[in-house]
């Protein structure tokens, strides 16, 4: 499978839970199980999105883009982000005016059925998407595994705190668990604009891979080699090291190519399918 026939199931999903738990709200009345069904809304736009994005991403190199588009999969997460903020907003501003409020519960049971189904649905498609972010190094899927599993965890609460609402009659609980839940997503929106503004803006890889490189360029110090100015960043699921190479003033082409392909080989020992840029220069002090 490709990278968007996962963005596919994730749009099947997000359809399929959304009308869980639309029934269930409306057989229910309950706030929480709305707040629950307006994130899944989310998902399903975030899904969308996130599909045309990788669908820019994965497009080849161009004459106006020489190292690709893969930063397109930032616009994705961080396009999600914002998203969860929406609907985290909209579900306190609701849920408080359910406080002052209280509406009594109908069809608890039938209602909790369809929520559950649709939490065990977002799991195994959370799950998938998991293993998928791994194999493809993709920022996309991992927001979306891990929105999903946020999904999955607020369900659960909210499903808990439905049943508890309906033993004990304390109406104005529905209320607190839809708020409760507003907030605990607005965390997950920040952690998802964080990445991709760390994206967008060449963050660095992550700092044990730069010390393998680093580990690595010492291997080949000696006879008068020197590095410099190593820098690393990613974009989506590329990845991209620069290195300046010093060399002694009086080594010849060969010998300065043959020791770039070693380095070069090396460091893509350690970051797969990157792009590795060594720059060779004179070393002054040599």
């Amino acid at each position: 499978m490709e990278v968007r026939h996962y963005f596919w199931l994730s749009t099947a999903a997000a359809v399929l839970t959304i009308t869980l738990k639309g029934i269930a709200w409306w057989l229910t009345g309950s706030m929480g199980l709305l707040s629950d069904a307006l994130e899944s809304f989310v998902n399903l736009a975030a899904a969308l999105f996130a599909l045309t994005m990788i669908t820019i991403a994965q497009s080849p190199p161009d004459a106006e883009h020489p190292l690709g588009h893969s930063k397109a999969e930032y616009f994705s997460s961080g396009a999600e982000g914002l998203m969860i903020f929406v609907a985290a907003a909209a579900i306190i501003w609701a849920a408080v005016q359910r406080l002052f409020a209280p509406q009594p519960l109908e069809s608890v049971g039938l209602g909790l059925a369809f929520s559950t189904a649709s939490s065990v649905i977002n799991l195994a498609v959370a799950q998938i998407m998991r293993r998928a972010a791994v194999r493809f190094r993709s920022i996309a899927l991992e927001g979306g595994s891990r929105h999903l599993m946020t999904d999955v965890w607020t369900s659960a609460g909210v499903i808990a705190g439905v049943l508890v609402v309906a033993l004990t009659g304390q109406l104005w609980l529905d209320a607190v668990i839809a708020i409760a839940v507003g907030l605990h997503i607005l965390v997950e929106g920040w952690r998802l604009i964080h990445a991709s503004a760390d994206g967008l803006m060449d963050a660095a890889l992550p700092a044990e891979t730069v010390a393998q490189i680093e580990t690595s360029l010492q291997q080949h110090t000696g006879h008068g080699v020197r590095f410099a100015n190593l820098r690393t960043r990613r974009a989506g699921a590329q990845s991209f090291v620069y290195v300046n190479v010093l060399v002694p003033p009086f080594w010849t082409i060969v010998q300065t190519h043959d020791l770039l392909d070693e380095i070069e080989r090396d460091i893509h020992r350690i970051v797969p399918d990157s792009q590795v840029l060594t720059h060779p220069e004179p070393d002054r002090r040599a």
